[in-house]
């Protein structure tokens, strides 16, 4: 069976068609990545300085044109402009704080040859990988990407990104942008298409992958890469928890808990999903979050479920859920009324149910009553997923904060790190591994190279069948006296 040679984008909401865009084959994935390569010395040779210029005109380009891009964000996704708005302007931000710092981060770094080897010079250099090859994801098609695409543009490589098939008009219109502010460069090329798209560029000759995506897309990915040892780095789902002590403020705890989980419609792998609250503010904390939660309305503070077949999904989750005994507190079992999932709100979930344990991504969320802060951290550590946290304490939030199993925590707020420039983002278990952002975000696209040159002659040399045995005599004593 051939395969098509278009994709059409939809509006989640409607069903009308947005665009249609290249179902890119195999071949064509091949051509861009030798493009890429070809061209990827000379975006390496321009520098630091030549890169952080292209880059910056390529910020100030979409922070131009931003109403453009956020409505076709919001087309594509669903989520209301005003959102789009927030999630391009982050990714504007983390775009230009890689570019300016890329130089800092991935500059030489000189090291101290130590008593032994003190006729040495020493200093590690950070190279570019060569081609990256970027899978993003449909929900937040912009800024997601960007802390791969962004960071693997200022260390250095050429970048092939295919957008997922539900945004292919916001990945086009990422690289169009591109190309605009940098003509002829080739070194950031979109491929748009489906699944086999993604196994395309996978199974390609890139030198790393960068996937955002399901734990089981992923586990597909990582094993496709095993094959040829390709370095992967790996952003998947979590069940991430909010901690809720005694001390908090409660009113603001459940405001941004509630954002934090039905923002979006809950398609935010950093969003959350399970909240344990103290027993002694329990009643509280529920009665404000659903009182809260009462105003909300789907399609008009949250859009629909991007993608279709998730829906599916949410309906299981809550039934399970409903099966076990949860007691429904804000929405019910037939909260999924498509194309929108009404806001839904569980106690007395078990911990092994499916809304608990598994990622729901929608505008869900369980509530568990703690008799203690360890109890809660116990729970939130239980999943087999560590992405990130939100924690609400006066005075204990860095301290549960430290003992959590997952890659990111926010106290006293919620995805605070995904606004952060500096703070590196990625996961634990299988939530997956390697990291975006930051300084880790730029040695995340370069591989390092230690550089060891001789400075000056010395009467003891080490590297030679003529070693004499009075050079052995003094390497022993000479380490017994350094390590008394």
């Amino acid at each position: 069976m051939s395969q098509l040679t278009e994709i059409i984008s939809h509006s989640p909401a409607t069903g009308a068609e947005i665009g249609h865009y290249p179902n890119t084959s195999p071949e064509t994935i091949h051509e861009l990545v030798t493009r890429a390569r070809a061209a990827s010395s000379q975006w390496n040779d321009i520098g630091f300085k030549g890169r952080k210029v292209i880059l910056r005109e390529w910020a100030h380009y979409i922070a131009e044109h931003i109403d453009e891009l956020a409505d076709l964000v919001s087309a594509e996704t669903g989520k209301p402009t005003s959102d789009a708005m927030l999630e391009i302007s982050i990714a504007i931000d983390h775009l230009s704080w890689a570019a300016r710092n890329a130089s800092r981060y991935l500059r030489n770094s000189h090291r101290a040859p130590g008593l032994l080897m003190v006729n040495m010079s020493t200093h590690v250099e950070y190279q570019p990988l060569g081609v990256v090859g970027v899978i993003g994801p449909w929900n937040y098609p912009v800024f997601t990407p960007m802390g791969s695409i962004a960071y693997a543009l200022a260390a250095g490589n050429a970048v092939v990104f295919k957008p997922s098939e539900y945004t292919p008009g916001v990945g086009h219109w990422l690289g169009e942008s591109f190309n605009k502010v940098a003509p002829g460069a080739n070194v950031f090329f979109v491929a748009t298409g489906g699944p086999e798209t993604g196994a395309a560029l996978t199974r390609s000759d890139v030198n790393k992958i960068a996937f955002t995506g399901s734990t089981a897309t992923g586990k597909k990915i990582a094993a496709i890469c095993a094959e040829k040892l390709t370095p992967v780095l790996m952003e998947c789902g979590g069940t991430d928890p909010a901690i809720i002590d005694r001390d908090c403020d409660i009113e603001r705890a459940a405001e941004a808990v509630l954002w934090g989980a039905m923002a979006n419609a809950g398609q935010t792998c950093v969003g959350i999903e399970r909240v344990y609250v103290h027993e002694e503010i329990a009643a509280a904390f529920n009665s404000k979050i659903s009182e809260m939660a009462s105003h909300l309305v789907a399609g008009r503070d949250y859009g629909a479920a991007t993608m279709p077949k998730q829906l599916n999904v949410i309906e299981n989750h809550l039934r399970d859920a409903a099966a076990k005994g949860a007691e429904f507190i804000v929405g019910s079992v037939d909260s999924v009324q498509p194309p929108y999932v009404l806001p839904t709100i569980m106690t007395n979930v078990p911990e092994d149910s499916l809304a608990v344990a598994e990622e729901t991504f929608g505008p869900t969320l369980t509530i568990k009553s703690v008799s203690s802060m360890s109890e809660a951290i116990t729970l939130a550590n239980a999943s087999n997923y560590g992405l990130a946290a939100s924690v609400w304490s006066k005075r204990n939030g860095k301290a549960i904060a430290s003992q959590l199993h997952c890659g990111m925590v926010s106290v006293n707020s919620v995805l605070a790190f995904t606004a952060t420039p500096t703070m590196p983002f990625g996961g634990v278990k299988q939530s997956g591994y390697g990291r975006i952002h930051g300084p880790e975000g730029l040695r995340e696209f370069a591989y390092t190279r230690a550089v060891v040159a001789l400075r000056f002659n010395i009467p003891l040399i080490f590297t030679t069948f003529n070693r004499k045995p009075f050079v052995n005599k003094f390497i022993k004593r000479f380490i017994q006296i350094l390590n008394r």
